[in-house]
């Protein structure tokens, strides 16, 4: 009769062996021998017909290594299966050096696996409710939102072309061609074309070009009208050379003003409100300044949402302490993959494969512990949102809304992803509920120099 014993090799990290006799296996080998005779076609023999002893000369010892190997598997997921165990991953195979299998010798087999099992632990950077952690609130000020209301009127706008180049931020359309110190083309030299600002462009090539026509062609040397990573841009970007190749650099180039394209904003009129809030009444440039402030403010809120997740998340991993069995982990991070690893791919990705271990397990803990749920329900509804978000409001009642969710709801990835997402939102807030959380004002400038959650938790 088969047996599964557990034996410790270190702390979580513990042995099973499955002992399985002949008379275990024995039975699945004649029966799966029987149907591989009834389903075999081989020549000069009718299907079904095929003698047993050939069937078992050409087939037998592949059924009979399969036959033992999936019953000590069958054994192993029933132990699981009983037992419990809380384990990380499944059960590695130790090496089972010697093993052979001889469907004329039938003998006893003993396979090893080891298992990773999950440590118990408590979050104590909650339970403590040590330190404090900032919801960081930015300033919505004039400056931003001047920048913004420009950006919007750029997005809208249209591109003219005037006959010369006079602003920074005027397009430069060119086409450049390798050439000689009197701008005569190379023999094969490929005209190459590229679009940039002219404030994107070497500090003296915008001097040279400013007040251009289209039409107008400059021959230059790269060394000469940049230098540093000035120069690697024009190389790599315009030139389509390598950014080291000194030969490129020193060459001569012919660039070729094809046209000048200038974007013009569009103007604040009504009708420029109503197709940037449509239905929304904006009638007026202050009402417009006032509701893009306000969808500026949703976005900043979720900015210094999305801040404050990053900043418990990582409070949570460096201040809980959790034991993990890493020789286990780091032997399933190396051979429990389609592809193995090497030593040193498995050093390189362990770090960051620990520190999202240990979130998954407090979680996952967290998640049990505030039984928070997320219901189809909630994972529809969030659907809805994002898709009036994309097509306004204005799609609330139409026809096709429901079906159009319920073909998102029976993606599979797109329904996980979701659910994930009101999952951990949920316990986000949850986890702020029950840690102390203030509210801190703070300009957008300094709140872009604020080190990254992780590096201020690492240092």
């Amino acid at each position: 009769m088969a047996t599964v014993t557990r034996e410790p090799i270190a702390k979580l990290h513990d042995k099973l062996i499955v002992k399985i006799n002949k008379e275990d296996y024995l039975p699945s080998f004649e029966k799966n021998l029987k149907q591989y005779g009834k389903q075999a076609n081989i020549p000069g023999f009718r299907k079904g017909n095929v003698p047993t002893g050939m069937v078992k000369k050409m087939f037998g010892q592949s059924v009979f290594t399969d036959a033992v190997i999936q019953q000590a598997n069958e054994q192993l997921q029933q132990y699981l299966t009983t037992e419990k165990p809380s384990i990380f991953a499944q059960p590695l195979p130790l090496e089972n050096a010697g093993m052979k299998f001889d469907m004329n010798a039938p003998e006893d087999f003993e396979f090893s696996f080891e298992i990773g099992l999950k440590p118990e632990f408590e979050v104590k950077p909650i339970n403590d409710k040590k330190g404090t952690l900032n919801k960081y609130v930015i300033t919505v000020d004039d400056k931003m939102l001047d920048e913004e209301v420009e950006n919007i009127r750029k997005r809208a706008g249209k591109v003219e072309n005037p006959d010369t180049l006079a602003q920074d931020s005027d397009m430069v359309y060119a086409a450049y061609q390798a050439t000689d110190k009197d701008g005569n083309a190379v023999e094969g030299a490929a005209v190459i074309d590229d679009v940039v600002t002219l404030d994107k462009m070497p500090k003296k090539m915008q001097e040279m070009l400013k007040g251009a026509a289209a039409g107008a062609t400059f021959t230059f040397q790269p060394t000469a009208v940049a230098e540093g990573d000035e120069l690697k841009e024009l190389l790599k970007d315009a030139l389509k050379q390598d950014p080291e190749n000194k030969e490129a650099a020193e060459a001569h180039y012919t660039l070729t003003l094809t046209k000048v394209g200038r974007l013009a904003p569009r103007d604040l009129d009504e009708a420029f409100f109503e197709e940037v809030f449509p239905g929304q009444e904006v009638k007026d440039e202050a009402a417009f300044r006032a509701r893009i402030k306000e969808e500026m403010g949703k976005e900043i809120n979720r900015i210094g949402s999305d801040r404050l997740q990053n900043d418990i998340f990582e409070t949570l991993v460096h201040g809980t302490d959790i034991e993990l069995p890493a020789d286990f982990l780091k032997a399933w991070l190396q051979k429990g993959q389609e592809q193995v690893k090497t030593d040193e791919e498995v050093a390189k990705e362990w770090p960051s494969f620990e520190h999202q271990l240990r979130w998954t397990l407090i979680s996952d803990k967290l998640v049990n512990d505030y039984k928070i749920v997320v219901s189809l329900e909630d994972v529809k509804e969030e659907m809805k949102v994002r898709v009036l978000a994309y097509f306004g409001n204005t799609a609330a009642d139409a026809p096709w809304l429901e079906e159009y969710v319920d073909k998102m709801v029976n993606d599979e990835n797109t329904l996980n992803e979701t659910y994930r997402r009101l999952l951990m939102d949920k316990l986000f807030m949850e986890i702020a509920s029950n840690m102390e959380v203030k509210d801190k004002a703070i300009s957008l400038e300094d709140f872009q120099k604020l080190p990254s959650a992780h590096e201020a938790h690492v240092h």
